[in-house]
């Protein structure tokens, strides 16, 4: 189980700086899938298997329609890929700043001892879902209500950069 729970890190880690170095809106997509996939099976790894579903579905959902709407309005005839040059050196660029930080939290931990919680057997997962559940509906929806109007205002703060100089698809013909 750690060791998938290690890949399952490793993705995660992956598909981010996929998302932070590419300026190109059409392969980051692929890599905020990635990190959201990942995500979801890490919350799955450490017993959250609600909590993951959850976030699956209101990411794959509601997310990735704004991005395919913001996408739109921002098409580029010629999009930079990840073997491009300039998308390389981020890509190296943050790998390295990951690594270089990976190895002083390791050796500040003193090389190990950050095993996930308890490894559940049988049916104890389903313990830590009902707990989920209670906390989602009591006091999780404050911040379901905060996070849906920060989804919203990111749809207007979005749209107002990818709008541009020509506006996309909304000009005037």
């Amino acid at each position: 189980m750690t060791y998938i729970l290690l890949v399952l890190m490793m993705g995660f880690v992956l598909g981010l700086v996929a998302v932070a170095s590419n300026p190109s809106p059409y392969f980051a997509a692929l890599g905020l899938v990635v990190s959201a996939g990942v995500g979801c099976g890490l919350l799955v790894g450490f017993g959250s298997s609600f909590l993951s579903l959850v976030l699956f579905l209101i990411y794959l959902g509601g997310m990735m329609v704004v991005f395919a709407y913001t996408a739109a309005l921002a098409a580029e005839p010629y999009p930079e890929s990840w073997g491009d040059w300039s998308v390389l050196v981020y890509v190296v660029g943050y790998l390295g700043i990951i690594v270089w930080l990976g190895f002083g939290f390791v050796v500040g931990w003193g090389w190990g001892g950050w095993m996930g919680g308890d490894e559940s057997v049988g049916m104890g997962m389903v313990r830590n879902d009902f707990g989920g559940v209670a906390l989602l509906y009591s006091w999780g929806g404050v911040i379901l209500i905060l996070g849906g109007w920060m989804l919203f205002l990111t749809l207007f703060v979005v749209l107002e950069l990818v709008r541009g100089v020509s506006w996309g698809s909304l000009r005037v013909v």
